[in-house]
């Protein structure tokens, strides 16, 4: 199956894309998995659910205080602004996997520190080592190095922010369960699909996020 564990609905605040729209573009492009990983809400991720015909994991990228830190198979939304300890203590609480996005991205300003992902290493599930949404090779190179250091899996996710995005950048790897055990398992054996987003795909958080702003 094809896997993409971080995209974000029109429920982010950088976002304009429909669950409608992501459900039509997973099943144009042959995704047969994915996490939705609003920004701080769960929102976008259970109307994507309620649609969809295919395998559908409620996530949330969750802004802590030390930086972003994305839970998958969640049924509460968890608060921003706590430390990344808690938040990797709320994620786990119900249940959840960690999951670390974009870990090494010069560019954002949400990454997250390095005291903080030394912190909660120990804790994280998945790392990821291609976001299509990272400028930099290097970025993307070092995640990689960090994720065979720490002996954590690896995923490739789109990070995207519109539809048009969905079906470059994902892994392929055998179907599971639906249980966070078994994407673990699953994952684990992934071949990782990635392929840079354009320039233009880069700018879409930045038009949504003015957009939302001025109308």
């Amino acid at each position: 199956m094809k896997a993409d564990l971080h995209l974000h609905t029109c429920h982010s605040f950088d976002s304009g894309a429909k669950p409608k729209s992501i459900v039509e573009q997973c099943i144009k492009t042959g995704l047969d998995c994915i996490a939705v990983t609003d920004h701080n809400s769960i929102e976008g991720a259970f109307e994507v659910r309620d649609l969809a015909p295919f395998h559908v994991i409620i996530g949330e990228e969750v802004r802590s205080v030390g930086g972003d830190i994305i839970g998958l198979f969640l049924q509460e939304e968890i608060p921003k602004g706590l430390s990344p300890e808690d938040t990797v203590y709320a994620i786990l609480s119900q249940g959840g996997l960690v999951m670390v996005p974009h870990p090494f991205d010069r560019v954002r300003s949400s990454v997250i520190t390095p005291e903080a992902l030394s912190e909660v290493v120990e804790k994280v599930d998945i790392l990821e080592t291609f976001n299509a949404h990272n400028i930099f090779r290097n970025d993307n190179l070092r995640a990689e190095s960090f994720a065979r250091d720490f002996n954590l899996i690896r995923t490739a996710v789109s990070d995207s922010h519109t539809p048009g995005e969905l079906g470059y950048s994902y892994v392929e790897m055998p179907d599971f369960d639906g249980t966070p055990a078994g994407l673990k398992a699953s994952l684990a054996q992934a071949k990782l699909v990635g392929r840079k987003a354009n320039p233009i795909q880069r700018l879409a958080p930045t038009y949504s996020k003015l957009r939302k702003k001025l109308f």
